[in-house]
């Protein structure tokens, strides 16, 4: 079960589609008009010609897209496509994430993209908005974490084991790399690290995106590139995307110890697999109470799941007398962790 033919929106070929407002959200093919909930590579793809988005997103889609017709809209406010009132509220993802409100002849629905919320909607998460509770009919919710297991811990106790991890790292001449998601996760731990502690440094391919969310007001401190950069012996914390660790360490950089900033580390096994020292439990997703807090906020009565542990999650809606169903999308994974 996922949309019915008479559903507000629909899943087609190319992705959720509007047809009251002729647009697509998040396709995961080329389309005329596509509206992005955010930047990150499973939800903005290449291809379409003309795209919409919150204003703090629009900098980082050119960086992701490069040179295509992007229009923004800052938060709350309301733009008529054809017969869609649309907007985009905050979804305290990442910098510029977005939910999108439609409303069409009264009938509202709200499509989450991927959010993560605090207890009380608390902006925890100083390098974005926080989520932002919308009443809806109908609400579109991922489940990348929708299960009892994932709970996530505060984040100043979780940036505490970064800090200390790597003090004791510096401390014996270690140089530590951790691998986070170059959009949002980076930037999250590069603003809220110790940085007295030692240098900082990241990969190339976060620097541009740094740039962004400095020009947004989001204050990050002194960070070097790693190109050339002499990191043996100084104690540095590297941030890295995993798709970014060389085959080898380079000799510059001494002894490493290295670490995962991920919701998966809260699985037993994962840094295991990975062969990592150390693993930090922290995600840019919601965790299982929040999934239930932001759906319970929504109000509701309808509720459509996708994007990871669906099936738990619906029965669980279910349960409590929700109309929940599965939504078939094509949205992945990140690429580089969650």
């Amino acid at each position: 079960m996922s949309t019915r033919a008479t559903d507000l929106i629909t899943v087609r070929p190319e992705g959720l589609f509007c047809a009251a407002g002729d647009f697509y959200i998040d396709p995961w093919r080329g389309v005329d008009r596509a509206l992005i909930t955010h930047g990150h590579a499973d939800h903005a793809r290449r291809g379409s010609a003309a795209y919409l988005c919150a204003t703090d997103c629009a900098g980082i889609l050119r960086v992701r897209l490069g040179d295509v017709s992007i229009e923004s809209l800052p938060y709350g406010v309301q733009l008529k496509i054809g017969d869609a009132l649309i907007s985009f509220h905050p979804a305290g993802h990442v910098l510029g994430s977005a939910q999108i409100r439609i409303e069409v002849a009264g009938e509202v629905w709200v499509v989450s993209g991927d959010y993560k919320c605090a207890p009380h909607f608390i902006a925890e998460d100083k390098t974005c908005a926080p989520f932002e509770p919308i009443r809806c009919d109908t609400f579109i919710t991922e489940s990348t974490f929708g299960l009892p297991i994932y709970r996530w811990r505060a984040q100043p106790e979780i940036m505490a084991d970064i800090n200390q991890w790597w003090a004791a790292n510096a401390a014996s001449g270690r140089t530590s790399v951790i691998y986070a998601y170059g959009l949002g996760k980076a930037q999250r731990i590069l603003g809220s690290v110790d940085a007295s502690i030692g240098p900082l440094a990241c990969h190339s391919a976060v620097t541009p995106l740094n740039a962004h969310y400095c020009a947004a007001g989001i204050r990050l401190p002194e960070i070097e590139a790693l190109s050339d950069t002499p990191l043996k012996g100084r104690g540095a914390l590297v941030v890295m995307p995993p798709s970014g660790a060389p085959a080898k360490w380079p000799a510059r950089w001494g002894e490493v110890s290295d670490a995962n900033a991920s919701g998966w580390m809260q699985l037993r096994g994962a840094r295991r697999r990975q062969s990592l020292d150390r693993g930090f439990v922290l995600s840019d997703h919601a965790d299982w109470p929040g999934l239930l807090q932001a759906i319970a906020a929504s109000e509701a009565p309808r509720v459509l799941v996708t994007h990871g542990q669906v099936a738990p999650l619906v029965r669980h809606l279910r349960a409590q007398g929700i109309d929940a169903a599965p939504l078939a999308t094509a949205y992945g994974d990140e690429g580089e962790g969650q």
